[in-house]
């Protein structure tokens, strides 16, 4: 079971943040799948997270241990730091910290632009902070999930996979959500898995919709806190929104995420493929 997910107050907003712009313990970091948007501006002092060039192998792979501990310390992390993440994938960020027993994570949840819309300023200073060693500790399996562990889950009494894609990627009609040409992978799903669309558990300004309301949509789906529930998209991105919502608002104790994700999946020839 799941025992690392729910953490206190995890929520910080741009306000928390600007006091801690000058905290040597706190590092704000930006987690997106392009640097364009960290180019344009960004808060003072953030570092990014490149998904594709960072958090991935060329293979769309997730990196190895290794690679992670080396992205961790060049971006001035220790296990003792504070870690504020922000950004189109700020859930993954926190998820991925998280899911490596790093105990301090802090999530401003929302667009990036509500920095400023709340009156402060963006920054164009790159420059990163002093390199660190962080001994990174292994993933927590209950939460951070390989495909092996798929793979062991299908057809399982109590073990649901949640597909969180769209409806054209959930039926095999895209392989990327962008609709980018099927050429290098499969499209399709994973056998079985249920399909929860991010967007259903949305409001219609972006933000995640009720307890109330996300709690009888799953139950409507067969998703009861008494599954173990394993969520994935292409790189785990939507994934790890989905996750955060069963983990922190809607108390269901046992969930994870699979890192691999579709872009993992759907490149493997010998992987089970529904469409």
């Amino acid at each position: 079971m799941n025992t690392t997910a729910v953490v206190t107050q995890p929520l910080v907003d741009p306000t928390w943040i600007a006091e801690h712009l000058h905290d040597d313990t706190v590092r704000v970091v930006e987690v997106d799948v392009a640097p364009a948007a960290y180019r344009d501006g960004h808060i003072p002092g953030a570092v990014l997270w490149n998904i594709y060039a960072d958090l991935r192998r060329p293979d769309y792979a997730p990196v190895e241990q290794a690679g992670l501990e080396r992205l961790l310390s060049r971006c001035g992390l220790t296990p003792e730091t504070t870690v504020v993440c922000y950004g189109y994938g700020a859930h993954l960020g926190y998820w991925l910290l998280r899911s490596h027993g790093h105990d301090d994570v802090r999530l401003m949840d929302g667009p990036r632009s509500q920095w400023l819309e709340a009156g402060y300023q963006w920054s164009l200073d790159e420059r990163g902070p002093g390199a660190t060693a962080y001994p990174l500790r292994a993933g927590d399996p209950s939460v951070r999930v390989s495909r092996e562990d798929v793979l062991a889950m299908l057809a399982q009494p109590g073990q649901l996979i949640l597909d969180v894609r769209s409806r054209a990627e959930y039926e095999g009609e895209r392989f990327w959500p962008s609709g980018a040409p099927e050429d290098t992978g499969r499209a399709g799903r994973i056998p079985g898995s249920i399909h929860v669309p991010v967007e259903s558990l949305r409001d219609e300004n972006g933000r995640f919709a009720e307890p109330g309301e996300m709690r009888r949509l799953l139950l409507g789906l067969g998703v009861t806190p008494g599954d173990r529930v394993v969520t994935y998209c292409t790189i785990g991105n939507r994934a790890s929104q989905v996750w955060y919502a069963l983990t922190h608002l809607l108390e269901y104790p046992d969930a994870g995420v699979y890192y691999g994700s579709w872009a993992e999946w759907g490149m493997l020839p010998a992987m089970p493929v529904e469409r």
